[in-house]
């Protein structure tokens, strides 16, 4: 039985990570979908990508996103203009699961250029394992930014 749906997408800078982590994933039993790139092209830009996999999420909350860039910033910026997206950069494992816990990440973005594989992995499955504690506090906050959201569509 496969486990939830995962969204990647990377620029040029994130590609080969993103595609190891593809590979890591469904071997994990992941339902992984690609929301591009799907070739390396030196020319693109990571504003296509992060919006295709936060929109996905967005549509499926149920899923979760994965964003790759050089830095790891411009992706998460650009998932965060989509509304219903709680997107934050992997600095280290205990923050990954801090913002899951308390504020119900749902896009995680990665740096290939300050990342490895294994340490992107770490951050990964924390992100994947990590519960939303659904505690009264934390959940009235991710309300107060939804309507927010809302209210300025």
């Amino acid at each position: 039985m496969s486990k939830q749906t995962i969204y990647l997408g990377a620029d040029h800078r994130g590609f080969a990570l993103k595609e190891l982590i593809s590979e890591w994933l469904s071997a994990e039993g992941y339902h992984v979908v690609d929301k591009g790139n799907t070739q390396h092209d030196p020319e693109d830009d990571f504003p296509v990508f992060s919006f295709a996999v936060a929109h996905a999420v967005a549509d499926n909350p149920d899923s979760f996103g994965i964003v790759v860039c050089g830095s790891g910033v411009g992706v998460n910026i650009a998932a965060n203009k989509v509304p219903g997206i709680r997107a934050s950069t992997a600095v280290n494992p205990e923050e990954v699961e801090h913002a899951r816990f308390h504020d119900d990440l749902n896009v995680l973005a990665l740096s290939a250029d300050y990342m490895s594989l294994e340490y992107s992995k770490i951050c990964i499955e924390v992100f994947l394992q990590t519960p939303f504690s659904g505690k009264e506090k934390y959940q009235r906050r991710i309300d107060m930014i939804t309507k927010y959201e809302q209210e300025r569509a």
